[in-house]
């Protein structure tokens, strides 16, 4: 390629950039616009109009290089040429549009109108006889193709996983965890800006152990005032709260408080005993980065608004 036809093709595919940089947005804010104002029967009229035009911009960017891209070398040529980089070219940005939408990041604003034009120009590229522009554009192509399918999805999902990880960990005081009972998994969790809880069940629900830390709802250890009917409650000298509330059929539900600097954790179970209860407190830490990623692989764990009652399965009742 000469240095002229060089020149007249890099001018020939910005300006297939620039214009459907300038034409797509337009047309996209048009069919926007229909549809927000009068309905998708308005998408028709516009697409009609907007179509053609489009179509039209390209037949004249042709025009310059009728000695250069044989397909523009006459009129009727010329409008297939257009009509095949339209079309491929909308391909493209539709392309663009579906791993935006997945959250792939394009850009800034302005950025993202002005890769618009790019999918036509790398389709215009294509219909160029010379295999360095052809090479070129399938580079372009492939570029584009990894980033939109594999690179770009990676990074969103990893900007998704921390923007997540973050969320639940807004309220870090409040993030314990204990041990998992034998013969158990955690089965639910919940972090909110009161309180975080975590409910284990056995794999049968046969067995179950809710955890529930949050502020101190009292300055000092006590018991419910008045007393709750068939409930036994006691405050020991280190400041653990027990209470015993018992059901028919001999079932009773036991309750464990202590305090851990400034939170207050909470252990309820109906199948465990108060020695095992005791020793599940004992194993009250800060919530691992690793425990807190098995909790969200597993789906599991959910963020909360508020303070959390824990409640007992109806089968444990």
């Amino acid at each position: 390629m000469t240095s002229d036809r060089g020149t007249q093709t890099a001018l020939h595919l910005l300006l297939v950039w620039v214009l459907m940089a300038v034409a797509m947005p337009v047309l996209g804010f048009a069919l926007l616009a229909s549809a927000w104002t009068s309905g998708t029967g308005a998408l028709v009229p516009v697409l009609a109009l907007g179509v053609p035009l489009s179509v039209v911009l390209l037949f004249a960017a042709g025009a310059p290089v009728r000695t250069v891209v044989p397909l523009c070398a006459s009129a009727p040529k010329r409008l297939g040429w257009a009509a095949l980089v339209f079309v491929l070219g909308t391909l493209g940005v539709l392309a663009g549009l579906a791993v935006y939408d997945d959250g792939v990041r394009l850009g800034s604003a302005s950025t993202r109108i002005a890769l618009t034009g790019a999918p036509y120009a790398v389709a215009a590229a294509f219909f160029v006889p010379n295999r360095w522009v052809r090479l070129g554009a399938t580079v372009a192509l492939a570029a584009a193709v990894a980033y939109g399918g594999f690179i770009g999805p990676g990074r969103a999902r990893q900007h998704r996983h921390t923007a997540e990880i973050a969320g639940y960990r807004e309220h870090r005081e409040l993030l314990y965890a204990i041990d998992t009972p034998p013969g158990m998994r955690v089965a639910r969790a919940q972090a909110g800006a009161a309180s975080f809880t975590a409910e284990y069940h056995s794999i049968r629900w046969d067995g179950y152990v809710a955890l529930s830390v949050r502020k101190p709802l009292d300055p000092r250890p006590s018991c419910p005032a008045p007393p709750e009917k068939d409930v036994a409650c006691a405050v020991n000298r280190r400041g653990e709260t027990r209470m015993v509330q018992a059901f028919p059929g001999g079932v009773h539900r036991i309750t464990l408080t202590r305090r851990h600097g400034a939170v207050e954790a909470q252990v309820t179970s109906e199948t465990l005993d108060e020695p095992a209860l005791r020793h599940l407190l004992d194993t009250l830490h800060p919530l691992s980065d690793a425990e807190l990623e098995g909790l969200m692989e597993e789906k599991v764990i959910v963020r909360g608004m508020g303070q959390t009652v824990l409640t007992m399965p109806p089968s444990m009742t």
